[in-house]
């Protein structure tokens, strides 16, 4: 059981995220209530809270991405985007969560579903709902804007026939949105039969555009994944890649480089990457040396939260609060945040452990 003034401590502690999806944090009640404002309640299997949250309880990957597709498609109008990001800063003010940076896939509401939205449409919902959190919470909110890699291949059961065309608009919008705080491109998605390689053509421009190379990798699929990501993407954070600790080589260049790892132990546990926390490598890799962070990927859809994913960190791995504030710190340091925000960020996150450690 854990002990209450570690609960507590978390609770107060000035936290920062670096791994969280957009679509994939939007509450049971938020999808209800735009599915009933969209007139799409017939998209969805259940229409009740309690029915969305037992059908959040999948049984596989392939099971998480209809469930994560069919939540994209009650996002229907600019003031549709605008809501849930302004819901997003609501719930970073309750946990104490003081920056986030948020992944989002413009391509799923551009690409395949006739809404009839636009890039100026997503840039201009996601903003107001950003600059609206921002006035009210105090929070800082900027964006990964990530391809689905699988929407690239045609074929779930084949590398073969990549299509650019998804990777291509992902990468025109994540550029036209870098006024509105976008910092990170990004490859989410399922791994199997989707290497990272083929990629590389937008990768390039988005880093020579200045954003942080951030691609999901080492999660459904092993060391080859991250490798391909650190080769051809110049990857500068790895998303997930817990399966680093398959590879020694692949564990000394991580570290060797400073090659932050976004791990996400609820979200690996429920996807069945580890099969349960006292198999999760997450404090190995730590006492390796590697740079790691702790994130809740996809909240409602794990049952987690940020807050939760310390606690976890607390409860089944044995951290302390000086551990704890360590790993907590780590988010900050390795955030694509404008430095002068870092910096004070950095600032009141120091300044809070000094007095309550």
């Amino acid at each position: 059981m854990l002990d209450s003034d570690i609960r507590k401590f978390i609770a107060a502690m000035p936290k920062a995220e670096v791994h969280i999806h957009l679509e994939g944090s939007i509450a049971p009640e938020t999808v209800l209530e735009l599915a009933r404002r969209n007139n799409r309640l017939d998209k969805l299997p259940v229409s009740d809270v309690e029915g969305l949250r037992k059908w959040y309880t999948f049984t596989d990957f392939p099971h998480f991405v209809t469930v994560y597709v069919a939540i994209m498609g009650m996002l229907q109008k600019p003031e549709d985007f605008a809501l849930v990001v302004y819901e997003h800063g609501a719930d970073m003010a309750r946990q104490n969560i003081r920056y986030r940076e948020v992944t989002f896939t413009p391509y799923l509401h551009l690409g395949w579903e006739d809404k009839g939205l636009t890039i100026a449409d997503l840039l201009g919902g996601i903003e107001e709902g950003r600059q609206r959190a921002r006035r009210e919470f105090g929070v800082e909110i900027r964006w990964v804007f990530d391809v689905p890699r699988n929407a690239n291949f045609p074929d779930p059961n084949s590398a073969e026939n990549y299509n650019p065309a998804p990777s291509e608009l992902t990468l025109e919008a994540a550029l036209a949105g870098r006024q509105v705080g976008v910092v990170g491109f990004g490859l989410g998605g399922y791994e199997v039969n989707c290497p990272p390689e083929p990629f590389a053509h937008v990768f390039g421009p988005a880093k020579r555009a200045g954003l942080l190379s951030v691609p999901h990798a080492g999660e459904t699929e092993g060391p080859a994944s991250i490798w391909g990501s650190l080769k051809e993407l110049g990857a500068d954070r790895i998303g997930h890649g817990v399966r680093a600790i398959e590879d020694p080589a692949l564990l000394d260049e991580l570290k060797k480089r400073d090659i932050p790892l976004e791990i996400n132990p609820t979200s690996n546990i429920c996807l069945h990457v580890h099969e349960s926390y006292a198999a999760h490598p997450f404090r190995k890799l730590d006492e390796m040396g590697l740079t790691v962070t702790v994130n809740s990927d996809d909240p409602p859809l794990f049952n987690t939260t940020l807050t939760q994913e310390y606690e976890v960190l607390a409860e089944h791995f044995g951290y302390d609060r000086a551990g704890l504030a360590r790993i907590a710190r780590n988010a900050y340091r390795v955030a694509g945040v404008e430095e002068d925000v870092k910096t004070r960020l950095l600032a009141e996150f120091d300044s809070w452990v000094s007095a309550n450690i």
